[in-house]
């Protein structure tokens, strides 16, 4: 009778733990199913890393100040999209923008707040974060603190031994998404990865949930977005430098970036950074983030924070499988892709960082210009891609047209000797 009841309590407390397991899972996903819900959706993309889990990296240090245009610039009314004419206006208003700045030649010459943004509003800015992640990849490189891209993944993560990161994964792969893991992007299904890691990040470890991942294709061959690959690139800083991920960041880039203000990162159950889409910052640090790889790696103050080879190197696609092109049998997406940075679908020297939801920071280093761009686009899940696709043909018209107002603008040079 006694081991009866000893028996039926065991069983009675799994049962339980089991059952509260899934009531948090369910909570879990009610959270996040909330965070878009179109008439909260403004604020809570504003105000993400005070309801959750989340670390402040202070600026520390003076702000660099921009240089203010003593004549701000107009936007085109219209730009050619497939051959279609759309209006400026009208697409910010469509794709909910809630801020926009321009910086060309190195001046403020535009900047546009709404939907209750101002110019100290702290916005999560999604993926932009992964281009983040990126730079720091080059820093460590640089520090010697990783030896080569080329290096495995499990070098300075022996955790992943045995898991889909394993067996010739080497963080080239992950730096261009191709590391071959299977996974689903989709933040429209509950049951996808994405929104499964999600869950691990409000329950407990993303590193656990980074090892439970499998594979699908031979590393290096095909360009499939996976945010995991991102947290990755994370446990690999971490592993490599001896320091934390938040650490690493403050010391390396928000420290020195001359930021107006301190960032936010979301973080999982156990502590650590949400580093594949976590940061919370404002636009016009958005804007400074965009000129120090405008700049070629060098700050305000002179200091060369990350190399320009890193910077070059990281923007262009390398391999069939990251090349632009809707019709590219090797990639999940027309767009092109360097180490955690988009080419669009015709560049022209010119690449981005995107977040869902309508995030960018877009840099033009032929015409000298950073555009970055927060929003809260209400119909994501239904056309995102297209929205990705519309606003980066609207960035590069908005730069074109910017660069031929400076030019009818300058006077005509007459030559001291004429022939």
């Amino acid at each position: 009778m006694k081991k009866w009841l000893l028996t039926s309590g065991i069983i009675l407390t799994l049962v339980i733990a089991v059952f509260s397991q899934d009531i948090r899972e369910l909570h879990a996903l009610y959270l996040y199913s909330k965070i878009y819900e179109p008439e909260s959706i403004d604020e809570n993309f504003r105000t993400m890393s005070q309801h959750y889990p989340a670390i402040t990296i202070p600026k520390d240090g003076d702000s660099y100040n921009f240089i203010y245009s003593q004549k701000p610039e107009q936007l085109p009314e219209i730009f050619d999209y497939e051959g279609e004419e759309r209006n400026i206006s009208q697409w910010l208003e469509r794709t909910h923008t809630t801020g926009i700045a321009i910086l060309k030649g190195g001046e403020l010459v535009y900047e546009n707040y709404a939907r209750g943004n101002s110019e100290d509003s702290h916005s999560i800015i999604m993926s932009v974060s992964k281009s983040m992640t990126s730079m720091l990849i080059g820093v460590a490189l640089e520090q010697e603190k990783i030896e080569s891209i080329n290096d495995p993944i499990v070098k300075y993560v022996p955790s992943l031994k045995d898991s889909a990161y394993d067996d010739g994964v080497t963080i080239k792969h992950v730096l261009q998404m191709s590391s071959g893991v299977r996974w689903n992007e989709d933040y429209g299904r509950l049951d996808s990865d994405l929104v499964r890691s999600v869950v691990a990040t409000l329950l407990g470890s993303l590193d656990d949930f980074a090892a439970s991942i499998t594979r699908e294709n031979t590393p290096g061959t095909f360009n499939r977005y996976a945010s995991i690959d991102t947290q990755v690139l994370g446990m690999v800083i971490r592993g490599a430098t001896g320091q934390s991920y938040q650490q690493y960041f403050q010391q390396n880039l928000w420290s020195k970036l001359g930021a107006e203000h301190d960032a936010h990162i979301l973080v999982d159950a156990v502590g650590e950074p949400l580093v594949y889409g976590g940061i919370s910052i404002t636009l016009r640090d958005m804007l400074r983030f965009g000129k120090l790889y405008l700049d070629d790696g060098v700050n305000h103050a002179g200091e060369q924070l990350v190399s320009s080879d890193w910077i070059r190197e990281s923007t262009k696609p390398d391999g069939d499988h990251v090349q632009p092109g809707v019709n590219n049998p090797n990639s999940d997406s027309g767009f092109g892709y360097g180490y955690q940075w988009w080419i669009p679908l015709t560049p022209d020297e010119d690449y981005s960082a995107i977040g869902i939801y309508g995030q960018f920071i877009y840099i033009n280093p032929k015409l000298d210009i950073v555009i970055a761009k927060t929003s809260t686009y209400p119909d994501y899940l239904v056309d995102g891609g297209f929205m990705n696709h519309e606003s980066l043909i609207a960035f590069q018209a908005i730069s074109k047209h910017l660069h031929q107002q400076q030019e009818a603008e300058m006077p005509i040079m007459l030559s001291d000797n004429p022939q």
